[in-house]
């Protein structure tokens, strides 16, 4: 985390630092940005950036933070639904929310991955756990799974589906429509399979055979 005196400094120029940094990674990727670059085009010495953080993994820190920060954002809360209707329409509300924050938040989607996968808990797994638990409670989610492990794997898949769609919309001449096109179907289609009961039958056939 930053150190105190960031945290007094003005906070246009705070999100001007971190604004540099974040474009920075997002280009040149979380190992391959320049610490020295950053603060150059940031505009202070690296006598000065000490000031403010330890160093290059101290920034990158805040920089992902606030990646992660954003895109809860986007999600919102999960509200918890009182029928299968409501539940499906709050999903695909959510989903819809955060495709349009990452089509129209390029570094933000570059470094979504990273971010997602630099808290090992926290608020992006409590997203999930709200949301299947509430799913599990109307019946529309299994609970032939442990829980934990359901939250987990639901979380990994909407994160690889991110690193998916930064992939497509980096090779695409027309990358804004990717983003919430079918990457949105193809999504939701995964998870709906992931959270039927149905798809148990593959994991018994699969022991059988072993």
């Amino acid at each position: 985390m930053p150190l105190p005196r960031f945290d007094r400094l003005p906070a246009e120029r705070q999100e001007l630092i971190l604004g540099v940094a974040r474009r920075h990674f997002a280009d040149h990727g979380v190992e391959g940005a320049s610490y020295n670059k950053i603060i150059e085009a940031a505009g202070f010495s690296k006598t000065a950036a000490y000031h403010y953080f330890d160093g290059r993994e101290d920034l990158l820190s805040a920089v992902l933070d606030g990646v992660l920060g954003r895109l809860l954002g986007a999600l919102g809360p999960w509200v918890a639904a009182h029928e299968e209707t409501a539940f499906w329409s709050r999903l695909d509300a959510s989903s819809g929310a955060l495709a349009a924050h990452l089509r129209d938040h390029p570094d933000d989607l570059a470094l979504a991955d990273a971010a997602i996968g630099n808290t090992r808990e926290g608020p992006w797994l409590e997203w999930f756990d709200d949301l299947v638990s509430n799913g599990q409670r109307l019946g529309v989610i299994r609970t032939d799974v442990d829980h934990g492990l359901l939250v987990t794997v639901t979380a990994a898949v909407v994160r690889a589906a991110d690193a998916w769609a930064l992939a497509r919309m980096k090779a695409s001449p027309t990358p804004a429509d990717l983003v919430e096109g079918d990457e949105s179907a193809q999504l939701w289609g995964l998870l709906r399979g992931l959270w039927s009961e149905t798809s148990s039958a593959f994991g018994e056939g699969f022991t059988d055979a072993h």
